[in-house]
Formats: structure tokens, C-alpha cells, sequence
């Protein structure tokens, strides 16, 4: 028996673009990108340019209540998570167990990890340090207070991938389902912009890809039958057909690899290479850019003209948000009634080290 597919019924988004589905729905559909100058001041360190949630802050868009010591990352995941709830609201609190989260993170809060480390270093004595601020250290921080604070008390799980950390949540989040854990689930990944990850990502990048601005945001959907969602009034944007992910050894195997990797994701979903209308790809820096969208021609055919959605140009390297934000690209693109019947969207990454991975939408 196959398993109940799950559709996509709502989603949400905080981005450089601004706070809310709209606002970064504006920015892609005008192609307008959101990489600026830096403020030095607040964010020091080696990039010139950046993408940030404009004027974001915990106190402004959680609430002063308890954020004092809230971090960034695990802000804007409470932020995104609370615009996506808002039209299920009820639902969530009349069987709140029946509701899942699964949020991907890069390593949770670098700020918040390397902070905390040297307070224990610097001070006068390595235990004077804040213990409120230690929650703010562990991975799953993001996760457990987006649904401490929305009083979702499902299965509550973090996932770690890189770049293709959404897709990864996307797939952990079908097989939870499957497994008869939860009605609906919210998935999706969130990360932040601060110094500390700016010079991580510095220093572990070819001098090459040093030119690409790092970016912060988060993405969150809610999977559900499409069953669950008619009864509740709401409209299916897109049925997930297949996630897959392989692995190449060396640089010149991406390309083989995703496209295996896409070919099969195709016929698990029963969609034809000629179906596909939107193309979400990640768009990594260096010769892995060219490699990815190689392989997506290679299957798609010469022939094929599908709309390229490229998120990465616009709010930078969001690292582990980057596949969320590309799966929300991809609604943003179809509009408001999401993907038409028989059309299909295909979310593709390649990470430098070494996983590709891919996802299929189709519009029922």
C-alpha cells in the first residue's frame, strides 16, 4: 500500500525582503535583490554586503515578554512558525499533540556557542557566566522554543544538512507521517546572519566563492492530506512527489549524481521530465552552479524551457535555510492558488561537500 501523499496547504517566510509570505513573495516576483551594505557596527567582520531581516529583532516581532535572552536564529524560527500557525490556530489547540515540528538549523546559534565559550574563557572565574544564555547553545534551541512558544506538542525534531537542510526536513517530515506520528506536520529550517558565522564562512570557503554575501531567514510549511486540508478550507499549493539525495566523491561526479538523483525523484513522483515548469536550484558558488544546472538540462532535455527561480542572487548564502527558501520561491512563483494541475516543480541542491539532493511538487 503507498503511502497517503502529503500536500503543502500554507507557508510562511521571514527574509532580507521583510517579515511575512507577502514580502518575500514582492521580492521574488520583482527579481529585486536584497544584498546591501553591512552595518559594520552591528555585524563586524569580513563581508562588505549582506542580506539581513531589516530591523529585526526578538522584542519586536515575538514579544519583550521572555526574549530577553532569545538569540537571533531561534527568533526568526518563532517568528516564521507563528506566521504560518495563524490560520490554523484552533485546530492546534484543540489536538496540539496531533501537530509536528521539524526545523532544520546549520549548528543552531554559532553566535550563542562561540559567545558563551568565551564568557567562560574571559571571565574571572569560567562558571560566572550567564546560565540563562546556555539554552542558546544547543541545536535544537530553534525547535524547542518555536513550539514551547506556540504550544505545539507533537514530535519536536531538529535536522542538520548544510545547504540542503531543508529538503532533508522535508523528507524526515514525510517519513514521520508515514509513520503514523502526527496529522500534520510544520517543517522547515531556519538561519541567521552575526559576525561569528561570517568569519566561519570565510575561512572555510575557496578564495572563489569568498564574493558570495551570506544571507539570514527562515521558511516553514504545513504538510498535511489533502483531505485534512479541504476539510479545514484550505487549498492544496502543491503535492509533495518525491525528496531524493545521493552522493558524489569527487567535484566532476556532481553532475552524474544529480542527475540520477532527479531521474529517479521524477518516476517515484510520476512526473515526465516535460512537466516540469519551475526550477528552484540552489546555485552554490564555483563550478558546482554550472555542474547543477547541467544536470537538471541533462534530464529535463535541451528542449526544455522550465522558469529558473534563483534564490541565492537575491538574499545571498543562507546556508541551512537555503533549500526552505527555495521550496518557498517556488510557491511564491506559482502564486496564490499554487502550482496548476499536471505542472510540476523541481528544488535542486548541490553541496561542496559531497550530497545532492532534490524535490519534487506537483500542482493537483
Amino acid at each position: 500500500m503507498s503511502p497517503t501523499p502529503l500536500v503543502i496547504s500554507g507557508w510562511s517566510a521571514v527574509s532580507p525582503f521583510g517579515v511575512g509570505r507577502d514580502a518575500f513573495r514582492g521580492g521574488i516576483s520583482a527579481g529585486r535583490t536584497a544584498v546591501a551594505a553591512v552595518d559594520r557596527e552591528a555585524f563586524p567582520g569580513p563581508f562588505a554586503e549582506g542580506a539581513v531581516v531589516p530591523d529585526f529583532t526578538a522584542a519586536k516581532y515575538v514579544g519583550k515578554k521572555g526574549t530577553r535572552t532569545m538569540d537571533r536564529v531561534t527568533a526568526i524560527a518563532v517568528t516564521a512558525v507563528g506566521g504560518l500557525i495563524e490560520g490554523f490556530r484552533d485546530e492546534l489547540a484543540a489536538r496540539p499533540e496531533q501537530t509536528a515540528l521539524v526545523l532544520g538549523t546549520g549548528s543552531g546559534s554559532v553566535q550563542s556557542i562561540m559567545d558563551f565559550t568565551r564568557d567562560a574563557l574571559a571571565g574571572e572565574r569560567p562558571y560566572h557566566v550567564d546560565p540563562a544564555r546556555f539554552p542558546n547553545t544547543v541545536m535544537n534551541r530553534a525547535a524547542g522554543q518555536s513550539a514551547i512558544w506556540h504550544g505545539i506538542k507533537g514530535p519536536n525534531t531538529t535536522v542538520a544538512g548544510g545547504s540542503l537542510t531543508g529538503l532533508l526536513a522535508l523528507g524526515y517530515a514525510l517519513r514521520l507521517h508515514r509513520g503514523g506520528h502526527c496529522s500534520r506536520v510544520l517543517v522547515g529550517a531556519a538561519e541567521e546572519y552575526s559576525t561569528q558565522r561570517s568569519w566561519l564562512e570565510w575561512h572555510g570557503r575557496a578564495e572563489a566563492e569568498r564574493d558570495t554575501p551570506l544571507g539570514e531567514g527562515s521558511a516553514v510549511f504545513l504538510l498535511e492530506t489533502a483531505e485534512d486540508a479541504a476539510r479545514a478550507g484550505r487549498g492544496a499549493l502543491a503535492r509533495v512527489g518525491a525528496t531524493g539525495f545521493r552522493a558524489f566523491h569527487e567535484p566532476d561526479g556532481a553532475r552524474e549524481a544529480l542527475a540520477t538523483c532527479v531521474r529517479g525523484a521524477l518516476e517515484r513522483a510520476g512526473v515526465a521530465p516535460r512537466d516540469v515548469r519551475l526550477v528552484a536550484p540552489l546555485g552554490a558558488g564555483g563550478p558546482l552552479v554550472a555542474q547543477e544546472e547541467a544536470a537538471v538540462t541533462d534530464v529535463l532535455g535541451e528542449d526544455a524551457d522550465p522558469r529558473w527561480v534563483r534564490i541565492r542572487p537575491l538574499v545571498g548564502d543562507t546556508s541551512a535555510a537555503s533549500a526552505a527558501l527555495q521550496l518557498a520561491g517556488v510557491l511564491a512563483a506559482a502564486g496564490d492558488h499554487g502550482l496548476a494541475p499536471g505542472e510540476a516543480a523541481l528544488v535542486t541542491g548541490v553541496e561542496r561537500d559531497g550530497q545532492v539532493g532534490c524535490a519534487v511538487l506537483i500542482g493537483d
